[in-house]
């Protein structure tokens, strides 16, 4: 299952992506009510969108980010019909990546 739900329109030149990451994003702080050990720290380390080749926005997150995490941002040069790429890696090195059409 995917976990990045992505749409990114242009409009005035101005390319807006917004993304949804599903995620458990846990701190390391936390404790099973059930068994009452502590949940290992799962975070995203690190998103990278990228355009045409070139990174357009990088960011580094930590255990402080919410579960299932909203992205939005915007950058400049992008055409309707071209293709984002958003991806990212979290602490178990565990990854994912999706493209979307800017429409």
């Amino acid at each position: 299952m995917a976990s990045i739900k992505m749409r990114a329109n242009v409009k005035d030149g101005v390319t807006t992506i917004k993304a949804l990451i599903s995620h458990p994003m846990d701190t390391g702080l936390v404790k099973d009510k059930k068994t009452g050990k502590v949940i290992p720290a799962h975070f995203i380390q690190e998103v990278v969108c990228t355009h045409k080749g070139a990174t357009v926005m990088t960011a580094n997150w930590g255990p402080a980010i919410s579960k299932n995490p909203y992205l939005s941002f915007k950058f400049s040069g992008a055409a309707a019909g071209d293709t984002v790429n958003l991806s990212w890696v979290d602490n178990k090195g565990e990854k994912d990546s999706a493209d979307a059409a800017i429409k």
